[in-house]
């Protein structure tokens, strides 16, 4: 396992923060399951499937540019 955290968990938190919204409220607004957003922020889930990322993304109001970045 790689000891680089995963940039796109890392981008997810950081935009989840500026918004002031948890992780539940998160999953929610991407209907996905809390737990899947948990594990890419922490980074154990390193490779989410693009259609994961892209629910986060539109869920943040964001690019998927951001947060690839």
């Amino acid at each position: 396992m790689s000891k680089e955290k995963s940039t796109i968990g890392e981008n997810i938190k950081k935009y989840r923060n500026k918004l002031g919204i948890s992780q539940d409220t998160l999953s929610k607004k991407a209907n996905l399951a809390f737990h899947t957003i948990a594990k890419i922020e922490a980074g154990a889930t390193a490779n989410p499937t693009i259609e994961t990322v892209k629910k986060i993304a539109d869920a943040l109001g964001v690019s998927l540019d951001d947060l690839m970045d």
